[in-house]
């Protein structure tokens, strides 16, 4: 039997990159997905798609989690569907990098609403529905702990997030829900492509510090949300996983 049979899972942000790679990770291993996307379409359809042709069960679901309506319905559509709901992976993030002089105040709440209120929204509506043996996973960033020049927000959004992912399971324990996070290094995807940080010096100081001499794979990522939304996890909450090749 394949790990996450009869499980139902809710990925943010799985339009592309990290996010799809979990869900079709999830999704492999028996579990009905819920593609939610913000804006991509096209992308969270060529996602369940993915899915769908290999004989699992997907459907995408468009909304944005900063807003707590949206929120709500991302975690009902997966009731709705599939009639429970077993997982979360609270993936959805945005990553723009500015000095000190540059920081803005449209800046500053653009990230820390979907990196931060947007995992708070998402986990309080699924929360409400997630039984015992549950899981959520928080997708945050080695640079909550390497906190790069450059990306003050952007790490404080992390390491806020690495926060709420303690908090949470000590609150959510009692009722058997885990939460955990991973934490990745620099990982290649559609989204380090359009920022220009695939192939910049950002990327070789970087990979330069990375025990492991490389950049990361979304083939990295996925296996190990396998794993903590799986019963062999199952005595594992509060934890943070960091896989950066190393990168401390």
């Amino acid at each position: 039997m394949s790990k996450l049979s009869g499980k139902v899972a809710v990925v943010t942000g799985a339009s592309k990159g990290i996010g799809a790679g979990i869900a079709k990770a999830l999704a492999a291993e028996g579990a009905a997905v819920v593609v939610n996307y913000a804006s991509s379409k096209s992308g969270a359809d060529a996602v369940v798609a993915a899915i769908t042709d290999a004989g699992g069960k997907a459907v995408a679901v468009q909304g944005d989690v900063s807003r707590k309506a949206d929120a709500e319905a991302i975690v009902a559509a997966a009731v709705d569907q599939f009639g429970r709901l077993d997982i979360l992976v609270n993936n959805s993030g945005v990553y723009e990098f500015a000095p000190l002089e540059n920081i803005t105040e449209e800046h500053f709440h653009k990230l820390f609403n979907i990196n931060v209120l947007g995992a708070l929204l998402t986990t309080q509506a699924a929360a409400a529905h997630i039984g015992a043996g549950g899981s959520i996973i928080n997708i945050s960033s080695v640079a909550s702990r390497v906190t790069p020049a450059n990306a003050a927000v952007y790490s404080a959004t992390k390491g806020a997030l690495d926060a709420v992912t303690g908090s949470l399971a000590r609150e959510l324990g009692p009722k058997q829900i885990r939460v955990n996070a991973i934490n990745p290094g620099i990982i290649n995807t559609e989204g380090t492509q359009t920022a220009n940080i695939a192939g910049s010096d950002m990327e070789r100081a970087i990979v330069s510090q990375t025990p492991l001499g490389r950049a990361g794979e979304v083939s990295d990522i996925a296996p190990l949300a396998v794993f903590l939304a799986s019963d062999d996890a199952g005595w594992l909450t509060g934890e943070t996983l960091i896989a950066a090749g190393g990168l401390r």
